[in-house]
This record gives structure tokens, C-alpha cells and sequence, in this order.
């Protein structure tokens, strides 16, 4: 497997991600850089049980967590909205689109997560194994943040 072919086609959907999940640019990036780093050094120990796709996102989103709760437990904060809510662009499809932004950051680990990878168009049986949570349970969860979102926009005017 050629390093820098993975390195190009995932680093930009691995970076999205780790933004989803921190909501804090450089820290992305440097979790970006981190998963990667890790990939390299496994390469050897990819055994294929799952697509490779899959392996990456799973060591991310395990340094993710694993960054997340290093922050919590030397902050003490909430974590940082990617977009504060007075900041909104003049135009209204961008404003939904920072709020919705806004609402995933709002999300629990796990469910932003899982709203990360769908809206990076993996299949649900993928953010299945990327997860290890059976796909009938992810396609409940899907619709159940799904609604809470929706939840959310109807609250704030925003549907």
C-alpha cells in the first residue's frame, strides 16, 4: 500500500472529523497529524478484517476520545462551539449551515461521532464497525439524532 495515496484521499475526510469531534482547528490538525502517524507505524499490522478506510477512522476517532478526555479532566470546560451564535454569515443556507454545525458540537461523543462519519457518506455499515456498534443499532441512533436535530432547528426558528 502506497503511504502517500491513503495520506491524500483520507487526510482532508480524517481532519473533518477530528474537527467534528473537537471543534478546535489546530488540535485537529495536529490528531490529524497523530493518526496518521499512527497508520504509518501499523501498516505492517493492517490484518484487512476491515477495509482500510475503516481501520483509519477507528484510530482517529480513538485519539479523539482519547484527546477529549484528556481536556476534560485538565480544563474542566465544555468544549468550544466550532461557530459562536452571534457570528452567524448574512446568508440564511450558510446560517443553517452554522447551526447545524453548531448542534452537532453540542452532541455527545459518541453521537457526533457518528453524525461525523455520516456526514462523510459512510455507509451505515461502516460507521457500524468504525463504532462497534451493531448497524441496527446505528440506524436507530441515525434517526434518533436526526430527530433531535430537528428538534433543535424547530426551537431556534431555524425549519
Amino acid at each position: 500500500m502506497d503511504f502517500d495515496l491513503i495520506y491524500k484521499e483520507f487526510s482532508p475526510k480524517i481532519f473533518r472529523l477530528c474537527l467534528g469531534y473537537l471543534n478546535d482547528f489546530e488540535k485537529a490538525k495536529d490528531l490529524t497529524q497523530d493518526t496518521f502517524i499512527a497508520v504509518w507505524q501499523n501498516m505492517d499490522n493492517f490484518k484487512q478484517e476491515s477495509g482500510l478506510g475503516t481501520w483509519i477512522y477507528r484510530i482517529a476517532a480513538n485519539k479523539c476520545l482519547r484527546q477529549i478526555e484528556k481536556d476534560t479532566k485538565t480544563i474542566r470546560t465544555k468544549l468550544p462551539v466550532i461557530m459562536e451564535t452571534d457570528s452567524f454569515p448574512e446568508n440564511a443556507v450558510e446560517e443553517k449551515h452554522a447551526f447545524l454545525r453548531k448542534c452537532i458540537a453540542e452532541l455527545p461523543e459518541l453521537e457526533r461521532l457518528i453524525m461525523g462519519l455520516l456526514l462523510e457518506d459512510l455507509p451505515q455499515e461502516k460507521i457500524a464497525e468504525v463504532t462497534g456498534i451493531s448497524h441496527s443499532n446505528i440506524r436507530v441512533k441515525i434517526h434518533r439524532i436526526k430527530e433531535k436535530l430537528v428538534q433543535k432547528f424547530k426551537s431556534h426558528g431555524n425549519f
